[in-house]
């Protein structure tokens, strides 16, 4: 068994954990749509409940956050990749034998953001904006 063997299964450990990262990028961004998209849901249901004279009297909400918050969230699955990239290519340096340096703060950074994103969703959809 040769020295690079063991090396080459490292690079593509590597390269699947990057890959996983891309999926999950996805997997953000499409959650993103998914909410800014809720927001143009909400405001059509409520003028056709209007226009039926189902809604009571309620008027279709004109402003709300959960748009801003879709692009941001959008944004933030856009830029994922960039970090996983960084984060691919020094762990690649690390494998051929650069010292590593290890840094925690994609990992931070994503579960920060997905559960703040989740938190501010809760509240908004609790309080009925």
């Amino acid at each position: 068994m040769s020295d690079a063997s063991p090396r080459l299964g490292d690079h593509l450990a590597n390269e699947r954990t990057f890959l996983a990262w891309v999926r999950t990028s996805l997997g953000v961004m499409a959650f993103g749509f998914v909410v800014e998209r809720f927001a143009l849901f909400l405001r059509r249901l409520a003028l056709i409940l209007d226009r039926a004279g189902l809604a009571g009297g309620a008027v279709a909400p004109k402003t709300g956050f959960s748009s801003a918050l879709g692009v941001a969230i959008i944004a933030l699955g856009a830029l994922l990749p960039l970090a996983a990239y960084a984060r691919y290519r020094a762990t690649a340096r690390a494998i051929d034998g650069a010292p590593a340096r290890r840094s925690p703060a994609l990992d931070a950074a994503l579960a920060a953001a997905v559960a703040a994103a989740g938190l501010v969703l809760a509240v908004y959809l609790a309080l009925g904006l």
